[in-house]
């Protein structure tokens, strides 16, 4: 189940676990170690498909999502932040990562705290 609300396409864990060839289990365990972030929307555990690059977690994700969490942000803050525009980067701080900007995503995410 994937739907497109709020313009991004969202993966329930049975679907990274297809798309990664892992087990549902796996895919708990990365949501666990933070290489992950998922919250639940309609009571599904979910992940915008956008976190995920060549198959795998974004490799920048794990990083930003613990000087989030040391800052402070709920999952669901976390998700809100990532997804959102970020008025001092000009676009949402996934689009910057995925634009090699990782520093500076990282700058701003610690100052929030």
């Amino acid at each position: 189940m994937s739907d497109t609300s709020e313009g991004r396409t969202w993966l329930t864990v049975p679907d990274l676990a297809d798309r990664f060839g892992t087990t549902i289990s796996r895919v708990r365990k990365l949501i666990e170690e933070r290489s992950l972030l998922a919250v639940r929307r309609d009571g599904i555990l979910s992940v915008p498909e956008v976190f995920i690059v060549d198959d795998a977690p974004m490799s920048e994700l794990k990083g930003t999502i613990i000087v989030l969490n040391d800052s402070g942000f709920s999952n669901d803050e976390m998700m809100e932040w990532m997804l959102e525009p970020e008025d001092s980067l000009g676009v949402a701080p996934i689009d910057a990562l995925l634009a090699g900007r990782k520093a500076e995503v990282r700058r701003i995410a610690q100052a929030l705290g």
